[in-house]
């Protein structure tokens, strides 16, 4: 802990991009071209606009390879393109600038590589949709936002990028807005995701006030420390909170499947969700300057993977239950990088889980375009034997996610419980325990879900037929199946991953330090993972599973069913509060300011219609008021002499 501090407070430098380097702006520009001509271009477009934003995606991750290998050649893995001077006012001057170091570069070859293939995926999932253009136009203004957002140079780059991808998740996820569960699920990201954004923001303000920039290399170097390190460290955290779906603000992220399939893997894989994690990551420096602050980092995670793996055990919506899944499994990323040391273990669980969950997401949208859109496992059963390419990639990503060896989300979830045991203490002994007992409850409800869709007798609807998907849409799932089997011991042998990504996090974990031996603590897991694992095969595999949810089931199962009442905590305290001091304004507004405005209108309108009644157009009225008027002034003045 002690050289980490020493390492990260030393002087933030990158160096200038030369070479290859310099044209970093591309990554961006491709998938922003062509969202700008899908959304500027006409009708004529539906039919050639898909494929142009596949071809500018897959473009756009070549250029990410190609600048991949030419930082890997660079003696200081850290550079920065200056664009242009987006801010000069007085003492503070913005420049706008692109940040590629190896923390950034591992985000831009996921985001654009797992984004790729979604977009091919999704030229046949959405091939007869009267607006495929439009829905592809949005991925890659998503895409293009997520680029910004980790390759931005300061945090304010990197809020526009945080902002842009907030507002493309809303034209996605309520792509079907003629749905109104869609529209509904579009405005609950949007509000949620605006709550932590407040945090965001108002740590960008804090930097400013304190250090007078917000520019990673200034706020970095500045030996920010103490209350104020505090302080960032929990904004940070709330704006991390909103948009990777974290406790409190966790209950957005089912809901927003009600967008398409290939939305649910792109926001819940490989990019929105993980911006999170890419925040407290990038923010090393700032919370290893404030204990408190990473400690709340960790606790977040782990209330917040046992949310998801509670919830995920009730639900039968397919995707419903995936999404559950991303909450918990973002929640062990929160709390290994909230451990000191650990932030590389955090990344290598983004990275396996981009692939294992994008993986099975796609493979359960394979399922629904076989059955009719149907997402209720209950009406599955047995479909292994009439989709084997979907069952095996499913598999696959269903046995990395449980983290059975050797699959990849056994070297990066096993790394997790053992970083928290290795906290000591009663800290430790307790997030380990948490993070342990994660792993087996995964392991049920996602043994589950593999038993009621693929195992089973066959309970479909009348007129279901199920059938393959085209390899439009296969082809991506069998090469994510492939990362989901081999990229967690690619990117662990040799600590490759952790020495790759030391000059953005710092050292990483060190050997030698275990509370509980490494090997003790996989047999443990095992042992774990094999008793949900045998309890979930025992509850549905051994007996018939009805076709409707059974009505007697336990407290538990309720509140579970129910979001554990997240959603009534958050009408209760935030919703009708917020209806109540609406109304009463709108009550005060009417009755008041307009009441008063209205009651002067009033007044005038009534003293005119009487005034005017003396105004009648006859001449011998106006003599008669002439007359009684002189007669006045000469009383007036009679009485004025005599008074003499």
């Amino acid at each position: 802990m002690t050289m980490l501090v020493e390492k990260l407070a030393e002087k933030v430098e990158y160096v200038p991009a030369t070479g290859t380097l310099s044209a970093l702006w591309l990554l961006l520009a491709l998938p922003a071209a062509g969202a700008a001509i899908l959304l500027l271009s006409g009708r004529r477009s539906n039919s050639w606009g898909p494929y142009l934003a596949t071809a500018l995606c897959g473009a756009s991750f070549l250029w990410g390879l190609v600048s991949f290998f030419a930082l890997k050649g660079e003696s200081q893995r850290s550079v920065d393109l200056h664009l242009f001077s987006w801010i000069p006012v007085g003492g503070f001057n913005v420049d706008a600038g692109l940040l590629f170091d190896p923390l950034s570069a591992t985000f831009v070859l996921l985001i654009t590589g797992v984004g790729f293939l979604i977009h091919v995926y999704s030229l046949g999932y959405m091939e007869h949709d009267p607006r495929k253009k439009t829905f592809f136009a949005y991925l890659n203004l998503f895409v293009a936002a997520m680029l910004l957002l980790v390759l931005g140079n300061s945090f304010l780059a990197l809020y526009v990028g945080w902002e842009g991808v907030g507002l493309a998740s809303y034209l996605l996820i309520a792509f079907w807005y003629h749905k109104p569960e869609a529209a509904t699920a579009a405005k609950k990201a949007f509000i949620a995701n605006r709550v932590g954004d407040v945090g965001l923001s108002l740590a960008i303000m804090v930097m400013f006030a304190a250090v007078g920039t917000t520019s990673f290399a200034g706020v970095f170097s500045s030996g920010i420390s103490g209350g104020t390190a505090t302080a960032l460290g929990v904004l940070l955290l709330l704006g991390a909170c909103g948009k990777s779906g974290q406790f409190p603000l966790q209950t957005w992220l089912p809901d927003a499947m009600e967008g398409p399939t290939p939305v649910s893997a792109l926001i819940h894989a490989a990019t929105m969700v993980t911006a999170g994690v890419y925040l407290i990551a990038r923010a090393t420096p700032i919370y290893s300057m404030s204990p408190d602050a990473q400690t709340v980092v960790t606790i977040i995670g782990a209330v917040t993977l046992l949310i998801g793996c509670f919830i995920g055990c009730a639900y039968d919506d397919i995707k419903k239950v995936l999404a559950y899944s991303t909450v918990s499994q973002i929640g062990y990323m929160f709390l290994a990088v909230g451990i000191p040391g650990a932030g590389a273990i955090a990344i290598l669980h983004l990275l396996t889980h981009g692939f294992f969950k994008a993986t099975m997401f796609l493979s359960a949208g394979s399922v629904m375009h076989g059955m009719g859109d149907q997402v209720d496992m209950r009406r599955f059963g047995n479909l292994r034997k009439y989709m084997p390419i979907t069952f095996g990639c499913f598999l696959a990503g269903y046995l990395a996610i449980i983290g059975l060896p050797p699959f990849s989300g056994f070297f990066s979830k096993d790394k997790i419980i053992e970083a928290a045991f290795d906290l000591g203490g009663t800290r430790g002994w307790v997030l380990g325990t948490v993070a342990l007992l994660g792993a087996g409850i995964t392991a049920f409800y996602m043994t589950r879900l593999m038993v009621m869709t693929f195992f089973g007798e066959e309970r479909w609807t009348d007129g279901q037929h199920p059938h393959e998907s085209p390899w439009t849409m296969l082809g991506p799932m069998v090469l994510l199946a492939i990362g989901s089997v081999a990229a967690g011991g690619l990117l662990v042998m040799g600590g490759a991953l952790q020495h790759w990504l030391e000059p953005s996090l710092g050292p990483q974990h060190e050997v030698g330090t275990h509370t509980i031996d490494p090997i003790v603590v996989t047999i443990l897991t095992l042992v774990v993972v094999a008793g949900g694992v045998l309890g979930a095969w025992l509850a549905y595999a051994r007996r018939a599973v009805p076709t409707t949810p059974p009505v007697a089931v336990t407290p538990f199962t309720v509140a579970a069913r129910k979001n554990l009442y997240f959603d009534a905590l958050n009408e209760s305290v935030l919703m009708r509060p917020g209806q109540y001091l609406t109304r009463a304004l709108v009550f005060f507004d009417n009755r008041g300011i307009d009441g008063a405005v209205h009651a002067l209108a009033a007044g005038i309108g009534g003293s005119s219609g009487r005034l005017r009644r003396l105004q009648t157009g006859f001449v011998r009225s106006y003599a008669l008021s002439m007359f009684g008027g002189a007669l006045l002034v000469v009383v007036a003045l009679l009485a004025v002499r005599l008074g003499q």
